[in-house]
């Protein structure tokens, strides 16, 4: 027989407050994904592992944080599962960039397979601290990495998230530096919240966490979807993006936010709703250009008349550090 492979528990950086814990994540075979693979056949094994994953259905797992707290919860026939508590005195788990870490476990004595790292899985959930600013809440496709969602049938995404491994893929020029800035804002001296949201699903949580890293962006939640929310019909005539940066705002109704997109897709659609429906928190919006003409005369002309709040096309990352830099953003 085959050996199978030992088990782990994969934790999404999440974010919560003071009184509100929340996070996500998964348990699933350890397939071991070399997230720095090179060659075509090794690329290929890759993503079928990554979209071939094995769930660990209606698993006890166990939460402990810093202060002995514990927390229990069971994963979803897909392997997902989420801790959703409101405690008390969050805020003095965390460290001086709001971050606060915890462990996890399989509690399950019905368990009977091989376990890596001792049964013991870190994570990190980010409780804005009071250095806040603004908080930053950021698209990844085409805004800080080259993905090619405008290309005829997508078919640029399909090579790039396939085909190449997190290491060679690029991000746009000076993007890292830009989101430095916003994180340590106006004073120099901010820890403002970075959050980043896409329509991937999340068998690429770990490929994106490892190009963010990789290419030195701040550290900040990754917002994504379950692949099989792809295929079902839609239950809301809001996009997951929109959903997921309404629940972020909602979280922190005192803090504003930057929402920085591409000009590729729909984001300038969602932020405008969302600016519209909290106008007290959109503090501005940068939207980077994509190379079509068609898709760029149609979000100039969204934003032709738009005076509320500051919104920028730009070509580069200088010019939206400039303009940040106007209106007191970053030092």
């Amino acid at each position: 027989m085959f050996k199978k492979d030992p088990l782990q528990i994969i934790t999404f950086q999440s974010y919560g407050t003071d009184t509100h814990f929340y996070m996500r994540g998964r348990a699933l075979e350890d397939k071991t994904i070399n997230l720095e693979q090179k060659g075509l056949f090794g690329l290929l094994i890759n993503s079928w592992k990554r979209f071939e994953s094995d769930e660990i259905k209606h698993a006890e797992l166990k939460l402990t944080l810093p202060n002995g707290t514990i927390l229990k919860t069971v994963t979803d026939d897909h392997g997902y599962f989420k801790v959703d508590e409101q405690l008390e005195g969050l805020c003095d788990l965390a460290n001086d960039e709001g971050w606060l870490s915890f462990e996890m476990a399989y509690d399950d004595v019905n368990i009977k397979r091989s376990i890596q790292n001792s049964n013991r899985f870190s994570g990190e959930l980010l409780i804005p601290c009071v250095a806040s600013q603004f908080g930053v809440i950021s698209d990844i496709d085409d805004t800080i990495i080259h993905t090619g969602v405008v290309s005829t049938l997508k078919w640029k995404v399909l090579i790039n998230s396939i085909f190449k491994s997190a290491t060679s893929r690029i991000p746009l020029e000076g993007a890292a530096d830009f989101y430095h800035k916003l994180h340590r804002g106006g004073s120099g001296e901010n820890a403002n919240p970075i959050f980043y949201v896409s329509h991937s699903p999340w068998n690429l949580y770990r490929y994106l966490e490892f190009f963010l890293k990789q290419n030195t962006f701040p550290k900040g939640p990754i917002l994504l979807r379950s692949f099989a929310d792809i295929f079902k019909k839609k239950t809301s005539d809001r996009p997951r993006k929109h959903i997921e940066i309404v629940n972020i705002l909602k979280t922190y109704p005192k803090l504003k936010f930057i929402l920085i997109g591409d000009s590729g897709e729909h984001d300038a659609d969602i932020y405008i709703d969302i600016a519209n429906e909290f106008p007290k928190q959109v503090a501005a919006i940068y939207l980077r250009s994509v190379k079509h003409k068609k898709k760029m005369l149609r979000v100039s002309s969204l934003f032709k008349h738009y005076k509320q709040i500051p919104v920028l096309l730009v070509e580069s990352s200088d010019e939206a550090i400039e303009h940040a830099r106007e209106h007191g953003f970053v030092k």
